[in-house]
C-alpha cells in the first residue's frame, strides 16, 4: 500500500470549533504531494463572530469571509478533495472535531475519516524543544511557510509525515503509525438503538 493521504488544517474565527473560516488541503500519493486546495470559509450561523485573539493568529477579518463559500456549500468540495483518505493533521484532533462540529452545526451529514496526528508523529520521530508546526516542519526540511495560513500549514503537515516515512522506510500512513507505537484513529461509531420490547 502507497503513502497516500490528504493532510487537513483548518482556521476558526473564534473559539467555538463550528467556526471554520478557512481550509487548506493537501493530496498526497505515493508519498509525494500531488493535489493542494484551500479557500476561505463562511462560518456557519451562530458560529460566525470574529473574535480578536483568532484574527491576530491568522489575520483573517469578517469581510474577507463575506462572499465565501458557507460551510455547506463548500462541504462537497472538501469531501470530494480527501475522498476516503486518511486525514493527517497537526493535532488531528482539532481539525477533526471542527470537521465535526462545523457538519453538526449545519446538519450535514459528515463522513466518518480516520486520522493520524503529525505532532505525535513529529514527538516520536524528532528530538526538538519544540514540536509546534514551524519547528516540527523544519526538522523535516520544510520552512520559509506562512503559519497560520490554511494551506501552508496543510503542506507543512504532509512534509512531516512524509519525512518520517522515509527516514522509518515504511511504506504506508498504517506502517507509520505502528513503527512509532501510534494509531490511525478510527471514528466513532454510534451503537445501534436497541428495540424495546
Amino acid at each position: 500500500m502507497p503513502l497516500d493521504f490528504t493532510a487537513i488544517d483548518f482556521e476558526t474565527a473564534n473559539s467555538s470549533p463550528a467556526s471554520a473560516c478557512s481550509v487548506g488541503l493537501v493530496r498526497v500519493r505515493d508519498g509525494k504531494v500531488v493535489a493542494t486546495a484551500g479557500w476561505l470559509i463562511r462560518p456557519p450561523a451562530g458560529h460566525d463572530e470574529f473574535q480578536e485573539w483568532n484574527i491576530k493568529i491568522h489575520g483573517i477579518r469578517p469581510h474577507d469571509v463575506r462572499s465565501a463559500a458557507s460551510w455547506t456549500e463548500q462541504f462537497v468540495d472538501l469531501c470530494d478533495f480527501a475522498g476516503s483518505d486518511v486525514l493527517v493533521a497537526h493535532n488531528a484532533g482539532f481539525d477533526l472535531n471542527v470537521l465535526r462540529r462545523a457538519s453538526e452545526a449545519t446538519a450535514v451529514s459528515c463522513p466518518p475519516y480516520r486520522s493520524l496526528c503529525s505532532l505525535q508523529v513529529a514527538r516520536k520521530v524528532y528530538d526538538l524543544d519544540s514540536y509546534r508546526l514551524p519547528r516540527a516542519a523544519e526538522a523535516a526540511g520544510f520552512t520559509g511557510f506562512s503559519h497560520h495560513d490554511a494551506l501552508a500549514d496543510a503542506l507543512a503537515c504532509a512534509h512531516i509525515v512524509m519525512d518520517a516515512a522515509r527516514r522509518l522506510a515504511v511504506p504506508d500512513v498504517f506502517a507509520l503509525a505502528s513503527a512509532l507505537q501510534l494509531r490511525v484513529t478510527e471514528p466513532a461509531v454510534a451503537a445501534p438503538e436497541r428495540a424495546v420490547a
